[in-house]
């Protein structure tokens, strides 16, 4: 039987086919976020986040009533329609409280991260890259002032600055809690340092500050964003638990720590003065904690598929 050829179709490579792009190409960050929004508890968490932000700005408008104003009448009243949080024992809102306080917190708390993450990644950066006996030296120091406890530093701090106030409470938990960032920047930078990319930039004669901001704190970026989210809970908490014991914020300001700490002693005849404020502290701290957990899964190239 005769075989004909034109029941065959050649199949191949065209010519131009090695020039078609397969798929989009994709960038490490854009990718970093597709990986992200698979994640859907991290993104739950951060819709949270959003909230929480929009009320902490904009709560205290909408309750209508100012944080401050108190109102004899309405003295520990429950969540009604006109308060929808209730009062406190000064017939103060607690909606407009929380959120305010809402405020003081989120602040303390971001700002406590960002401060102890940029000086802890200069200060392990410059280590790790000059070496030697100036690394010892700054290792050492890092592990004498890591031991110290926080709570030492904020009382010490109160007592030399008589003040309690939020400057001076942002002061004593970031003047030691940017050693462990240091650390662990340190330990990044030891297994950059030894890149090809590095030793290019030396023998191009880039100075050794520039080499640190340039090439090896860029390429810790990821962790330290994650880090970053983990921080910021910590922050919070520290707060609270100053504020509970009375060291933190002290009135007329108010934070979450602070509006706990009033609650406290009336929590058996009036739990919801006390319920609101620790919901928002829990709900913060979590959403942190989960978004953190999204991010460093997101950002780890090495699950890049």
């Amino acid at each position: 039987m005769e075989i004909q050829s034109n029941l065959f179709e050649m199949i191949g490579i065209e010519e131009n086919e090695t020039d078609v792009i397969s798929r989009p190409r994709v960038g490490y960050l854009a990718d970093a976020w597709r990986r992200f929004k698979l994640n859907k508890v991290a993104v739950v968490a951060m819709i949270i986040l959003a909230i929480l932000i929009f009320m902490v700005l904009f709560g205290q408008a909408i309750s209508g009533y100012n944080f401050s104003d108190m109102d004899k009448t309405a003295r520990n009243l429950a969540p009604n329609g006109s308060h929808w949080f209730g009062t406190d024992k000064l017939g103060r809102d607690t909606f407009a409280r929380v959120w305010q306080g809402g405020r003081i917190s989120l602040a303390i708390g971001v700002i406590g991260a960002l401060v102890s993450t940029v000086v802890g990644c200069l200060y392990g950066g410059i280590a790790a890259y000059i070496g030697g006996v100036v690394d010892d030296v700054m290792m050492r120091i890092v592990e004498i002032l890591i031991s110290v406890p926080y709570l030492i530093v904020v009382i010490l701090m109160s007592v030399i600055l008589q003040s309690k106030s939020v400057g001076t409470l942002l002061l004593a938990m970031t003047i030691t809690s940017w050693c462990g960032m240091a650390r662990f920047i340190h330990a990044q930078m030891l297994q950059i340092k030894g890149q090809e990319y590095i030793l290019a930039a030396q023998v191009l004669g880039e100075r050794r500050w520039r080499i640190v901001t340039k090439h090896m704190i860029p390429n810790t970026l990821s962790v330290v964003i994650v880090s970053i989210t983990f921080d910021i809970p910590g922050y919070i908490f520290s707060e609270a638990f100053l504020s509970f014991i009375g060291l933190g914020v002290q009135s007329p300001d108010t934070s979450w720590g602070a509006l706990v700490s009033e609650a406290q002693s009336t929590f058996i005849f009036y739990p919801y003065q006390l319920l609101f404020p620790a919901l928002m502290i829990a709900l913060t701290m979590l959403s942190f904690t989960l978004m953190g957990d999204g991010l460093r899964d997101a950002l780890d190239p090495k699950l890049r598929k």
